[in-house]
């Protein structure tokens, strides 16, 4: 079974992630994990903090001449931004929150956990955990690679602008969407997603957006249909809510779906040259009763925009006063918080390693070794 769990807070020392259960032998290429990191800190939009952090990536265990050895994989990711937060942070005496910002965990965090302090909150509940999930991710990419699967990204919509994306084959869009600053293959509408950017800054706001993520060269049979909770494409789905602000995902052209007939909708079955089966579209998205059918597994996620805005929401300050015997809270506008005008470029390279985690559990649950040999046989 692989797991994975991270720790850290936003302005702590590090983030670490625990990678356990991946097969012995598995060569960790330290620049190819880097590559993800970098990817993750680039995008039109994205704050401050991008120009602190140069995120790299420290194998503490697990790693011996470079290959996997069996036992959990300890990966470690400094926060340079930790030198500005070092003192407060040893004399516990961190700016202190008590007005919770709209869409955030602020509000829920403190409840659910008894907690006086928005800060206490912030500082796990932020996406910058998401750089140790990158990280473990590229691992799992690392895994998938040695069986023929890669998995890429490109954004389809920020604030509005949509875009057509050519006619080209997978790899060929992610190759363009790299060399955009948004992470989109079509040109007119990346730099239209600009403008819309640059106007949202301008206007002290926030945008959000749309981006697909596939898995080419998957094979038959990952995944069950026994059980609700071994389903591939329900895993697969909570794997991408997971990440902040995403609010909705859907494989394949789902939602187009739901308004056309069934004779429409589903992949008819053709045999092909070599006494297997081919289809001619994959309207499915590559599951069929939550197992892998052999075609791309395609998603597609919506990501909110980004709670934090310059111009601030209304809210309500935590702290009570004393007014009339009486202890109330009085209406407040929370403190801004350094933030991403526009992070779906961002989101998409995260979405990535999580469904490269989740296909890599459902094929070493499917093909097991404790070997990298193992399981190729």
């Amino acid at each position: 079974m692989l797991r994975m769990l991270t720790a850290g807070e936003s302005h702590g020392p590090c983030l670490v992630a625990i990678v356990d259960g991946l097969p012995a032998g598995l060569e960790i290429r330290i620049k190819m994990i880097d590559h993800e990191l970098a990817r993750r800190q680039r995008g039109y939009g994205r704050n401050k903090r991008m120009e602190i952090e140069h995120d790299h990536v420290e194998i503490l265990s697990g790693v011996i001449g470079g290959k996997t050895t069996g036992a959990p994989v300890g990966l470690r990711i400094e926060n340079r931004d930790w030198n500005n937060w070092r003192e407060h942070w040893a004399a516990g005496d961190l700016p202190r929150l008590s007005v919770p910002r709209p869409g955030h965990a602020d509000y829920a965090g403190l409840v659910k956990y008894g907690l006086k302090d928005i800060r206490l909150v912030l500082e796990r509940a932020s996406a910058r955990e998401t750089a140790a999930r990158v990280a473990a991710g590229a691992v799992a990419k690392l895994l998938l690679a040695e069986f023929g699967i890669s998995i890429g990204s490109y954004v389809t919509e920020i604030g509005g602008v949509i875009a057509t994306p050519p006619e080209l084959d997978e790899k060929e869009l992610w190759a363009l969407a790299e060399t955009s600053e948004v992470h989109c293959p079509d040109v007119e509408a990346s730099n239209r997603m600009k403008q819309a950017i640059d106007a949202a800054r301008e206007a002290r706001d926030t945008l959000g957006g749309v981006f697909i993520v596939t898995a080419i060269g998957v094979m038959v049979g990952l995944g069950s249909y026994v059980q609700w909770d071994r389903r591939l494409d329900a895993r697969l789905a909570a794997a991408v809510m997971s990440i902040p602000g995403i609010k909705g995902v859907e494989i394949g052209p789902a939602f187009e779906n739901a308004r056309l007939p069934g004779s429409i909708v589903h992949d008819d079955l053709f045999p092909n040259d070599n006494g297997g089966i081919k289809r001619m579209t994959n309207r499915a998205g590559g599951l069929e009763g939550g197992v892998t059918n052999g075609e791309s597994i395609v998603l597609r996620a919506a990501m909110k925009p980004i709670s934090t805005t310059a111009e601030p929401h209304k809210s309500v300050d935590l702290a009570k006063v004393s007014m009339e015997e009486r202890e109330i809270l009085l209406p407040a506008q929370p403190s801004y918080q350094r933030s991403d005008y526009c992070a779906v470029p961002a989101a998409s390279i995260i979405a990535e390693a999580m469904i490269a985690w989740t296909v890599a559990e459902a094929l070493i649950e499917k093909f097991g070794g404790d070997s990298l040999a193992e399981m190729r046989r």
